[in-house]
Parts: C-alpha cells; sequence; structure tokens
C-alpha cells in the first residue's frame, strides 16, 4: 500500500520493485502473493479511505505501508499525518496482518524542523504500534542523479533492484515459507 514510489510512477510497471519483490519471493520459494494496492499521488488520508476494501478484498498476512511522502511534500500538520499512519496501522493490525512500515523522508528545504519531524513520526508510529519499520528506501539511490528520473523525485528503473534489496533487509525476517 503505497504512492508511486511503489506504483512505479514512470517506468513499466514489471520493472517496479513491488514487480521484482514477486520474482525474488519466487526465488527464494516463498509463496506468497504480491498486490500492488499503490496509487501515485496517494496520501495517508486516501490511504484510510482506500485500505479496508483492499483488505476485506485480499485478506493479507502482510502489509508493507509505504505512505506519507505526499503529505509531507504538500506540509500536511505532523500530527495529522502521524494520526492517519496510526489508523493504517490499526486497521491493518485488527484485519489480522502484520504490518511493515517504510520509513519515508522529504527534501530538507521543508526546514529541519518540519523534515525531522516529518522523519520522527515513522520510528514513533511503529514503537507506539509495535510494528517493525524498514529505513527509508530510497537512501541508496535518491543522491545518485543516475538512479532518478528527471523530476528528481522518483527513482528509474535502474534503480528498482536497490529499492527491492533496501526493503528486503527489513521484510526477509517478516516472511515464513508457507505450507502447500
Amino acid at each position: 500500500m503505497g504512492d508511486s514510489l511503489s506504483a512505479a510512477y514512470g517506468i513499466p510497471k514489471e520493472q517496479g520493485w513491488v514487480a521484482l519483490l514477486e520474482q525474488r519471493l519466487d526465488e527464494n520459494n516463498l509463496k506468497y502473493e504480491v498486490v500492488n494496492a499503490s496509487i501515485s499521488g496517494e496520501t495517508t488520508h486516501g490511504g484510510i479511505t482506500r485500505l479496508p476494501a483492499v483488505l476485506d478484498q485480499y485478506k493479507p498476512q502482510l502489509v508493507l505501508l509505504e505512505l506519507g511522502a505526499n503529505d509531507g511534500l504538500r506540509g500536511a500538520p505532523l500530527p495529522v499525518i502521524e494520526n492517519n499512519l496510526n489508523q493504517l496501522v490499526s486497521q491493518s493490525l485488527a484485519a489480522g496482518a502484520q504490518v511493515l512500515l517504510m520509513e519515508m523522508r522529504i527534501p530538507p528545504n521543508y526546514g529541519p524542523r518540519y523534515s525531522e519531524g516529518f522523519t520522527e513520526l515513522f520510528a514513533k508510529v511503529a514503537e507506539q504500534q509495535k510494528v517493525p519499520m524498514a529505513p527509508f528506501f530510497m537512501a541508496p539511490v535518491v543522491l545518485q542523479p543516475e538512479l532518478m528520473q528527471a523530476d528528481g523525485l522518483h527513482p528509474n528503473a535502474q534503480a528498482q533492484p536497490a529499492l527491492l534489496d533496501q526493503v528486503w533487509l527489513s521484510l526477509r525476517g517478516l516472511l515464513q515459507p508457507q505450507v502447500e
């Protein structure tokens, strides 16, 4: 459940890190079905409205929650983002899913107070909800212009394996072989 960073914005969907995740799971004989419920431009509020139907339809064992960047880029109040993330995690847990909260960051031009507060709220939500948090998965690529699209915000196809590798570090411990 994410935004453009997980929806493969600007690249073929099959080259995005979520599609690559499905391949990695298969390679490791981990029989999970991957459902990419990510939408470009999604906010935490939009996620709250969409998540119940996604949970009901797919009944996931695990939810990777990659939302918040668009909220931050729009300058949404930090308490609102935090509350929304808490609701998203709570909804997922109530549906019986494990949650991996993915830390997001925004550019420093929003000022250190807002930018740092934004980043810190992910750890705060993870701690409050007692769920694991994946460190910022864009960290390996965001400062490498050759791995970013022309807008400077979205990773290109070449960056997707590195994004998956970063997510995998936090995700692999949550995965269990499936009994057939």
